[in-house]
């Protein structure tokens, strides 16, 4: 996973600090894998012919010709560390992940000799750092913007190709790993995780059980965490921060907290909502198909005409229309036809009994014949052909038994009797039904 590491101006005091023993001895073998000069010696192995003041030369010297300004920090710096879990790569496969690194960087791109000076350092079996200057051979400057995104995509492709732990992220919704200072925290004290990596655990948790913010907030507290809340100018919230208990920093003055969304992207207040909040609902999704059907050409348009402005003043006669034709239904010959859209109109003409309740959608399937949505919300009734994938209630059954119930001439319960079928809530139907 490629890491961002301190650069600076400095570029002699990095090599001395990656090609040497370390701040504690923690350096093992510390050598080059990989160069913009493939025939570079290295300072570690053949100091002979190279020693570290040298190397620092050569790679500042595309900075130092610069004719125009120079970078007041020169030196990139990344490091590349794969999972503790991992098999120990061999220098030959650092130095291909290395060169694919400051090609996906911009630092350097597969077969561009002016690129920028750059060089890969193994200290451990782990990871490597990469250490380069910013300034093209040919006077010009890199670009480097999105450098680290770029490299975890070119990092992914080495995690499936050697089927290493995936530990660049995907997306914004992966997980954060804990930082090198909280692992050691947790072992000196004797935990099992991280404090991280718990409020990880708990967050998301207390999120998927949420159904709104107090709630989520709640769980929270109820799961033992410290919970600070932040608002906006108008008192909303739009933000929190978890801490764990007895988990402080600057020798116990203040605990450490932790916002959601430095806990993981999708830890975030706008993304723990969209769990309770979904962005598209049903009734969304079911208009956007009614509208798609009747843009389509026939045969697959269930809907192939539409009334024009002045058409639209017609529609309480069409109403009357309706209330007057569909009560031949009662009555049915085996040799009638039916459409499921004939009972629109009458449909439209029900009245919501509980506007103050939530939305609805209905689900009425009349036998042989495409489905028909009727959607209840804020007091109005609308209809559109197809279906939703969480109805509150279902209808199903004969069509005489359908256009009886909602024409309000068969009580609900007698038409279950002779064959209706009701899934889901009873209520819901009861809310439209004529009374």
């Amino acid at each position: 996973m490629p890491k961002r590491a301190p650069g600076g101006s400095e570029t002699v005091e990095l090599l001395e600090y990656l090609i040497g023993p370390g701040e504690r001895d923690e350096h093992t073998d510390p050598h080059l894998v990989a160069a913009w000069d493939p025939d570079l010696p290295c300072p570690a192995r053949d100091p002979g012919r190279m020693s570290l003041a040298g190397l620092a030369l050569l790679l500042d010297a595309p900075v130092e010709a610069l004719r125009g300004p120079r970078p007041a920090e020169h030196v990139w710096h990344v490091s590349v560390r794969n999972h503790a879990g991992d098999r120990t790569l061999s220098d030959a496969e650092w130095a291909e992940v290395a060169a694919a690194m400051v090609h996906a960087a911009g630092i350097a791109a597969r077969g561009d000799e002016h690129a920028c000076r750059w060089v890969a350092v193994r200290h451990a079996d782990d990871h490597i750092h990469i250490a380069a200057t910013l300034a093209r051979q040919d006077g010009r400057h890199p670009r480097v913007r999105g450098d680290i995104p770029n490299m975890h995509t070119a990092a992914r492709l080495f995690e499936a190709r050697w089927g290493l732990a995936e530990m660049s992220p995907l997306d914004r919704t992966a997980r954060r790993r804990p930082l090198t200072g909280e692992a050691e925290k947790a072992a000196r004290r004797g935990l099992a995780e991280t404090a991280r990596e718990s409020l990880q655990r708990t967050v998301r948790t207390a999120a998927a059980l949420a159904h709104d913010d107090a709630d989520f907030l709640d769980r929270l507290r109820d799961a033992g965490l410290r919970v600070r809340e932040r608002h906006g100018d108008d008192g909303t919230l739009v933000g929190y921060a978890v801490a764990l208990p007895g988990d402080r920093a600057d020798r116990g003055s203040r605990p450490v907290w932790f916002a959601g969304s430095t806990l993981a992207y999708d830890l975030s207040l706008p993304r723990v909502r969209e769990r309770y909040e979904p962005l598209v609902t049903d009734a969304d999704w079911a208009l956007a198909e009614h509208r798609i059907r009747e843009a389509a050409p026939p045969p697959v348009a269930t809907t192939l005409f539409s009334l024009t402005e002045r058409g639209r003043e017609l529609e309480p006669v069409l109403q009357e229309l309706s209330r007057w034709g569909v009560p031949l239904l009662r009555e049915p010959d085996g040799s009638d036809t039916f459409r499921t859209h004939w009972l629109d109109m009458p449909a439209r003409a029900l009245t919501d009994h509980r506007p103050d309740q939530p939305a609805i959608a209905l689900q009425l399937h009349a036998d042989g014949n495409e489905d028909l949505v009727i959607e209840v919300k804020d007091g109005a009734v609308h209809t559109h052909a197809g279906r939703v994938d969480h109805p509150t209630a279902s209808l199903t059954g004969p069509p005489h038994l359908l256009a009886a119930t909602l024409l309000g001439d068969l009580d609900l319960s007698a038409a279950v009797q002779q064959g209706l079928q009701l899934s889901g809530e009873r209520e819901a139907v009861l809310r439209i039904l004529p009374r």
